[in-house]
């Protein structure tokens, strides 16, 4: 069994990394989570000689691999990004494309239930420059009910199913489909 140890961006992320679905997720696949996942908030807090302590408390915790989890947002490119954080031993970087709320987006399955349109389907979510005020366009439209918070969105997804597996078989959401292949070979390499 592989010990992941998280650092996520936001508190977006965090939710996700936490949630039972992806908990369970986890533990299917050899993973297991190691405690906290450490919600950083912001990716300008994703430099180096910010994240050493953070890095230190996991592996203490047990981590085997650290996996950082953080939106492209402004920058130009998954590279750039990337570079920014910097490659560390035992870490793997995980970047959302634009934003984490793509994800949301590709899980068509648990938009269709919240919106109650079966037929409900987002063609591009990565391409999406701000994804979270698209969503909130949408509720807005389908439900006639606003979203809230970043967070809040995230919890009402999770309750209402949300899973990345569901975004990962979006045709057009790679990055969700990246991490979980990632995270497997992380537990096949073991």
């Amino acid at each position: 069994m592989v010990k992941v140890g998280f650092i996520c961006e936001g508190k977006t992320e965090q939710e996700i990394i936490e949630s039972s679905n992806f908990q369970d997720w986890l533990d299917r696949n050899g993973l297991r989570c190691v405690n906290p996942v450490f919600d950083v908030a912001g990716s300008g807090n994703l430099l180096p000689h910010r994240l050493g302590d953070i890095r230190d408390t996991l592996f203490r915790n047990g981590a085997n691999v650290i996996v950082i989890i953080t939106d492209l947002d402004q920058d130009q490119c998954i590279t750039v990004t990337r570079q920014r954080i910097t490659q560390q031993d035992n870490q793997v970087v995980i970047i959302a494309v634009k934003q984490i709320e793509s994800w949301f987006l590709s899980d068509s399955t648990t938009l269709r239930r919240l919106f109650s349109d079966n037929a409900f389907e987002f063609s591009n979510p990565e391409a999406e420059n701000n994804p979270f005020a698209t969503l909130k366009r949408l509720f807005e439209l389908k439900t006639g009910r606003g979203i809230g918070t970043k967070p809040m969105l995230a919890r009402r997804m999770l309750k209402y199913g949300f899973t990345i597996e569901n975004a990962a078989q979006h045709p057009n959401c790679p990055s969700a489909h990246y991490f979980l292949t990632k995270l497997q070979t992380l537990a096949s390499a073991n």
